[in-house]
């Protein structure tokens, strides 16, 4: 299949931005925006009225954006780009639409924008302990993470290896500047795994797994970094720091922590009656 969206919405600029809107952003936000209502809907099986969903929510969100944001972009800096230039260039770290956003430092950002939530708030939402906080996040971040994908899509970054398999995408304007050819299209099945993965946890959400406490964060983090490890031979690498030929990729290395945590977390998981 041949594969060449435009990555622009519309082709004119936006007032104030000074550029048009980008289909990666429309996903991007997509994915907080259905995160967010989902948020809101696991609350009230909580039994949490609808004023502190509300307010629970929308204060979480703005954690849980920045977190990504900051952890994304400067996972992406430190462990894939050419990290003196950023040191000559400061200021283009601050511009998002001119790099990359890496999913192991995103992930990092939403736990540490957790516990920094946690300890500003935690008296104003008492029934939310620190191990239902990262379950509630762990149940809402793979719907985020298949519209993300979707956008990495649209974008024609991410890039699988060269195949000829029947269902290889050939991107018309590959984003690392490489000639078209037919690719593994690993967004698509980073996409779809996410999908499936949230309604798995959903179900087991409304079979009340969420009474043990830490097991729907340790289920989702270890099957998400799980299949993270797997794709990645999938994928071109994009590391500047590895060599060709490396044994593991760096999306495999950073897994492994993460695959460790959800483990912890399953094995350290508690019965909590409410």
């Amino acid at each position: 299949m041949f594969f060449d969206p435009r990555k622009e919405i519309v082709p004119w600029s936006l007032p104030f931005l000074g550029r048009p809107p980008l289909w990666y952003g429309f996903f991007f936000a997509s994915g907080f925006f259905c995160s967010y209502w989902l948020l809101r809907s696991l609350l009230r099986s909580l039994g949490m009225s609808l004023s502190l969903r509300r307010a629970f929510s929308d204060a979480i969100t703005l954690y849980i954006v920045l977190g990504t944001l900051i952890g994304a972009r400067l996972g992406d800096i430190l462990l894939y780009q050419n990290l003196p230039y950023y040191f000559s260039h400061p200021a283009s770290i601050l511009k998002l639409w001119e790099g990359g956003l890496a999913s192991h430092g995103g992930v990092a950002g939403i736990l540490v924008a957790l516990i920094l939530f946690y300890k500003r708030h935690h008296k104003e939402y008492p029934t939310i302990s620190k191990k239902r906080l990262i379950d509630l996040l762990g149940v809402v971040a793979p719907i985020a993470g298949f519209f993300i994908r979707i956008g990495n899509l649209f974008n024609q970054e991410i890039l699988g290896k060269i195949t000829f398999v029947p269902w290889a995408f050939t991107f018309g304007h590959p984003a690392d500047g490489s000639l078209p050819a037919p690719r593994h299209p690993v967004q698509l099945y980073e996409a779809l795994y996410y999908l499936i993965l949230s309604f798995l946890l959903l179900f087991l959400w409304k079979k009340k797994a969420w009474k043990k406490e830490g097991l729907l964060a340790g289920i989702s983090l270890f099957l998400v970094f799980s299949f993270r490890l797997f794709i990645e031979q999938f994928k071109e690498e994009q590391s500047l720091l590895l060599e060709q030929g490396s044994l593991l990729t760096m999306g495999q290395i950073l897994s492994f922590p993460f695959i460790l945590l959800g483990i912890y977390f399953i094995f350290r998981a508690e019965f909590r009656r409410n």
